[in-house]
């Protein structure tokens, strides 16, 4: 653990001691090692403290916590690269792009003779900035000793790390979709699935790869790849494919069920390996990318199930969190209000070669 963390376990001990001791009655609070005593006893069943209200109630020792949709065991940096801890505080990142002017290679032959030395070809580098915007975010929690009084008289759970965690949550969560979304609420900040410089094909893929047909996929399989490779000018392949996790999850199929020998998502993976010469590529699911997911950011409102093929690369596309989840040690300047602050900093995906991105649309 570090510094930090076991200062905030100290603390949150702290606060939890408190909280059992404010009942406390005064006779008891001076008697030596109170809590292993035999007055405490008395007192944790005289209270309550132990004992049922109802002696038909029985109070669960561990909490049914609400549940969230993930990334399938996955995590941001696994679909793109995102880099921690860099340019902190920084309100925008400044990064630069590099492109090699030069004149065509063949003017550049020579033969040899007198007329050819003042005929020398030339090459040079244009600088170009991108600045791409960060965000802050904060959050507050909050508590009393009369809450931490009532979550130590149930004796179930923690008050202090409920909240902690529902917090974290928030960050999780609202981080996650930011990667992949960006934010309705600010344009300039853009996710994975919304840049505004990656071109759209809505011809290769027209609806769901499980539902295509035995002749319709294997033409899928040999069109894909191609047309990414060919939106890059030819110059990269690919080596990620985010899809729908609705499209992914029926991809158990058979490729034909009259020779059922390999799945759909068996011969994508051969195939899209076999093809880029890469046998790192990934095919990843994504909720985000399903239209009833992103209606508020695509299509028009109607949202679209965008299929996404790129090149994770750092100089391709980046995101980047200057800052991670934080928290400020909580405190009290009264000694019965506790607060304490999170906050972290997150900034725009930024694809820096937009061209080593295709987006793949439809919206059966």
């Amino acid at each position: 653990m570090t510094n930090r963390e076991i200062a905030l376990q100290n603390a949150i001990e702290r606060l939890k001691y408190q909280a059992s001791m404010a009942a406390v009655p005064a006779r008891y609070q001076n008697v030596p090692n109170f809590q292993n005593s035999v007055e405490y006893q008395n007192f944790q069943n005289a209270a309550g403290y132990t004992v049922a209200i109802d002696t038909l109630t029985a109070i669960r020792k561990s909490i049914v916590h609400q549940k969230f949709y993930q990334l399938n065991g996955k995590v941001i940096g696994d679909y793109m690269p995102v880099a921690v801890g860099d340019n902190a505080f920084a309100d925008d990142i400044l990064t630069y792009k590099d492109f090699i002017i030069s004149d065509d290679f063949e003017a550049g032959i020579q033969t040899g003779s007198e007329s050819e030395l003042n005929r020398i070809t030339q090459s040079n580098v244009q600088i170009q900035s991108v600045l791409v915007p960060t965000r802050y975010w904060t959050n507050e929690l909050n508590y009393s000793l009369i809450d931490l009084g009532k979550a130590a008289r149930a004796g179930n759970w923690s008050l202090i790390e409920a909240k902690e965690r529902g917090r974290k949550k928030v960050w999780d969560l609202g981080l996650q979709k930011v990667a992949f979304l960006g934010m309705e609420t600010d344009s300039s900040i853009k996710g994975l699935l919304t840049q505004s410089d990656v071109n759209s094909n809505t011809t290769v893929i027209t609806k769901f790869i499980k539902d295509m047909s035995t002749s319709e996929f294997q033409t899928f399989l040999s069109s894909v790849v191609n047309a990414a490779y060919a939106n890059s000018n030819s110059t990269v392949m690919p080596n990620r494919f985010v899809i729908p996790q609705t499209d992914f999850n029926g991809l158990g199929i058979a490729v034909d069920e009259t020779f059922n020998f390999k799945t759909r998502l068996q011969r994508m993976y051969e195939a899209f390996r076999d093809v880029t010469g890469d046998d790192g590529f990934q095919i990843l699911p994504l909720v985000y990318a399903q239209k009833d997911k992103n209606a508020s950011v695509l299509g028009s409102g109607s949202g679209l199930n965008r299929y996404t093929m790129m090149r994770y690369d750092s100089d391709s596309v980046l995101m980047e969190i200057p800052l991670d989840y934080t928290t400020t040690i909580q405190d009290t300047i009264q000694g019965f209000a506790y607060q304490g602050v999170a906050y972290g900093q997150f900034s725009s995906v930024k694809a820096f070669r937009p061209l080593e991105m295709l987006y793949f649309d439809h919206s059966v």
